[in-house]
């Protein structure tokens, strides 16, 4: 099954000839699924479509690609899981004023934004089971898989941060080190 994913790593190359030489040692490492992104500068982007048994082997295995490519690489965000309305409305080929319907009239169990403010955002992979346990939606099982492990990656990535090098390594799937 084929896994459409981002990875963003913060790096230190900062020159066109280091990008060209980080996109060669990737392809040389297995990233030849991956879109490159190099825009700004200190970050990197890669846009994977991986085919894999389960969306837990198609992601970690990416990251260690990249980390094997690019050592000293610091994952710093797996998407999908931080969306706007309108990014599941786009993702699920609906408007994002039925995104804002739904919201409203399922008030009392609609997933809460993981952020407030002027722009809410969600954990997609609750707003995904939400939709496919109330029958709203015909949700694939793999793209909730997707959403929860990218979900879990980047909560480990924040407990890390908050708390320290390796805070929840020993929950990460694949025995992934950050």
């Amino acid at each position: 099954m084929d896994f459409e994913f981002t990875l963003k790593f913060k790096i230190d190359a900062q020159t066109d000839e280091q990008f060209d030489e980080i996109v060669e040692r990737l392809g040389a490492e297995g990233c030849t699924d991956a879109l490159v992104g190099t825009g700004i500068p200190g970050l990197l982007g890669l846009d994977f479509i991986r085919e894999a048994s389960s969306a837990e082997v198609a992601i970690v295995s990416a990251i260690k690609d990249v980390q094997r490519a690019i050592p000293g690489a610091s994952l710093v965000e797996v998407s999908p899981d931080y969306v706007g309305l309108s990014d599941v409305a786009s993702k699920l080929s609906v408007s994002r004023q039925y995104m804002l319907k739904l919201r409203n009239k399922y008030q009392g169990t609609f997933p809460v934004p993981a952020h407030g403010g002027s722009t809410l955002i969600w954990h997609l992979a609750d707003i995904l089971k939400f939709l496919s346990s109330s029958s709203i939606m015909r949700i694939a099982p793999e793209e909730i898989e997707l959403a929860t492990v990218a979900e879990a990656i980047n909560a480990a990535l924040l407990a890390n941060k908050v708390f320290g090098r390796q805070a929840l390594s020993h929950g990460l799937p694949g025995s992934l080190d950050l």
